[in-house]
């Protein structure tokens, strides 16, 4: 019997690692995760959404839209969510190539 990796999968379904349509997914994925947890951070902070608008300056409708990846976001607006709740992101910067 045979495995297959999820790589695999990905490989054969999306294309390889810096294909436009693999890394289409790829960052489509890392928005859902950033979503999810800003979500869970927020509950676990016991806050509404309208409590952590409130605490970073925007509409309650903006704090839904990032937990749900439906809104694109600043690096200034996600770093003052994370310091609402209490968390610190990383950010790493991968080089793939030159211009």
């Amino acid at each position: 019997m045979k495995l297959t990796t999820l790589n695999d999968l990905k490989d054969k379904h999306l294309g390889k690692i810096g294909t436009s349509k693999r890394d289409e997914y790829e960052q489509e994925l890392k928005v859902e995760l950033l979503a999810e947890e800003i979500k869970s951070l927020r509950l676990e902070n016991d806050l509404t959404q309208d409590q952590l608008g409130e605490l970073i300056g925007v509409q309650r409708a903006q704090i839904s839209k990032l937990e749900n990846g439906k809104s694109n976001i600043t690096i200034g607006t996600l770093l003052k969510v994370f310091d609402a709740l209490k968390a610190k992101i990383n950010f790493s910067v991968e080089r793939i190539g030159k211009v």
